[in-house]
């Protein structure tokens, strides 16, 4: 079964039909950037604009990077805070020519990507995934069922919302090492998500994972095991795919453009 993902981040939207059996992209992902600012008629036509790049007609399924109850936006930390309010379903159902729109928190889609095909397949206990990015998406998992929208990107870490100093954005921005931002900046965040949650594994997503290894063996004093995401920055999509298949895996109800 073939379902159609759409990943939207800070810097880019991408997206690509899905097999859902396999979880891998039928197809070369198609990535736009992400309009500046980020609003909802703007980004809903370059989601538009992707969907239409393959000529996809049937269900699709949209990651959002903030939180998603229902199909209603909460909160809209990177991106345009038009957003807050917004029937997202139903704002980009209409400029998809009415096709059924699935949305949900774009760290729980990765998340039920890893869980389902990935690093997390068969595993019980707390899982977390976290994706490192323009900001720092969080997926909470106890014994394989998702606890949507938790947000810990916006914990506390000295004074600033953690993901201020431990995302990928953060480390480039302020042109740190990978030995600086690992020990210093990550390993800090680390330590502080597993004082509240004990999880056994920590899944660790976004762009960055493809480069796991120049930071992830600088991490030590950490009891959870901590693996990279398999399905790198694939997750998104893939995940989003699953929820507008099943929209009550993603906790959320599938809205119709129209």
């Amino acid at each position: 079964m073939n379902v159609f993902g759409v990943d939207i981040g800070g810097s880019g939207i991408k997206g690509a039909p899905v097999d859902l059996e396999r979880g891998a992209l039928t197809e070369e992902r198609h990535k736009v950037l992400t309009p500046q600012p980020a609003t909802p008629d703007g980004v809903a036509g370059r989601v538009a604009e992707v969907v239409e790049h393959f000529g996809w007609s049937g269900p699709i399924g949209v990651t959002f990077p903030g939180v998603v109850t229902g199909s209603t936006i909460r909160t809209a930390a990177n991106v345009d805070k038009g957003w807050i309010g917004v029937d997202a379903a139903r704002l980009i159902g209409e400029r998809v020519g009415g096709l059924p729109v699935t949305v949900l928190n774009d760290a729980d889609a990765a998340g039920l990507a890893e869980m389902t095909f990935g690093a997390g397949r068969g595993r019980t206990g707390t899982v977390i995934m976290l994706t490192l990015g323009t900001g720092i998406g969080s997926a909470l998992f106890v014994d394989g069922r998702l606890v949507p929208n938790t947000e810990l990107g916006h914990l506390e870490l000295k004074g600033h919302d953690a993901e201020k100093r431990a995302s990928a954005k953060a480390r480039e921005d302020e042109e740190l090492t990978w030995e600086h931002w690992a020990t210093r900046r990550l390993q800090k965040y680390l330590a502080h998500v597993e004082m509240l949650f004990s999880p056994e594994l920590f899944i660790i997503g976004g762009g960055v994972s493809r480069k796991a290894d120049k930071f992830l063996p600088l991490i030590e004093d950490i009891r959870a095991e901590i693996v990279p995401a398999q399905l790198l920055n694939n997750a998104g999509i893939v995940g989003a795919a699953m929820a507008a298949a099943s929209p009550e895996a993603g906790g959320r109800d599938r809205s119709a453009g129209s």
